[in-house]
């Protein structure tokens, strides 16, 4: 049996950076056995101490942390040293560099990349924005968006929609029942916003679609889940995207994250083509 590793995550802020570079971690590693100890908030030498006791009374136990006050990571690092338990900063030396490069003290304010500025409000604006469009809402205000996603029913239309709203996109997005389901301005002015059409491999959408009509407990529509309508649909959807020329993403075998990387990708050179 494996060692069982005590991951601590120690953040003076949300953790939500530290939490993401673990994810980045593990996922390098194929057989590793953890339990992850989150600790986020963290400002004070008694918090750090507390942690350090907890760390202290198990086996493997391995800290990240990501504390931008040099003092309390000083602190942190000397202590997790004299206790031999491994640990390791994940902001601080790229903080040290950026000042070096920048030649300006950084502010080690903790959680400053949440400051409420104009990006957050363009944050929060985009995902109302995305919200309130969202399965082809609100078609009459199409052109006020960023994106918009076309596709048959489960291509992570909506999740790829809400987290573009969370990069600033105001993202809208349609599901493609038939051609006559895109909204006539868009057929007239194909060119005018930026359309991403989200394909995926029919037999790829049979299991989705299963899976979700067993959660809902549905089986009403059996063409919903036949693989001869559902290779109908895609070739559909893929005709309908070459047609009027807008770029599709197959995403069959990609994250909701890589999904929107790709259409990130594809916004910027709408706008510089623009």
């Amino acid at each position: 049996m494996s060692n069982l590793y005590q991951i601590y995550l120690i953040s003076d802020a949300t953790g939500e950076t530290l939490d993401r570079i673990f994810i980045a971690i593990k996922a390098q590693f194929k057989n590793i056995n953890y339990k992850v100890h989150t600790y986020s908030f963290t400002r004070t030498e008694n918090q750090i101490l507390k942690i350090l006791e907890n760390a202290e009374q198990e086996k493997n136990s391995i800290i990240l942390y990501s504390i931008v006050d040099s003092n309390l990571a000083k602190y942190l690092a000397k202590n997790s040293d004299m206790k031999k338990i491994p640990c390791f900063g994940v902001l601080g030396d790229l903080i040290l560099s950026f000042s070096k490069l920048l030649n300006q003290k950084a502010s080690h304010q903790p959680s400053g990349q949440y400051a409420l500025d104009e990006d957050y409000y363009k944050r929060i604006e985009a995902i109302q924005f995305t919200m309130n469009h969202d399965d082809g809402n609100l078609v009459k205000e199409i052109k006020q968006s960023d994106v918009i996603l076309l596709g048959v029913s489960r291509t992570s239309k909506t999740p790829t929609a809400i987290f573009l709203a969370n990069k600033g996109l105001k993202t809208s997005n349609i599901p493609l029942i038939t051609e006559d389901s895109i909204p006539e301005i868009l057929k007239k002015n194909p060119k005018t916003s930026c359309v991403v059409g989200l394909n995926t491999e029919p037999e790829r959408l049979v299991e989705i679609r299963k899976n979700r009509m067993n959660s809902l407990k549905e089986n009403t529509n059996k063409l919903y889940t036949d693989l001869e309508q559902i290779k109908k649909e895609v070739d559909m959807a893929k005709n309908t995207f070459k047609k009027y020329k807008w770029p599709s993403i197959d995403v069959t075998r990609k994250s909701v994250e890589e999904t929107a990387a790709s259409v990130i990708k594809i916004y910027e050179i709408f706008k510089e083509n623009a």
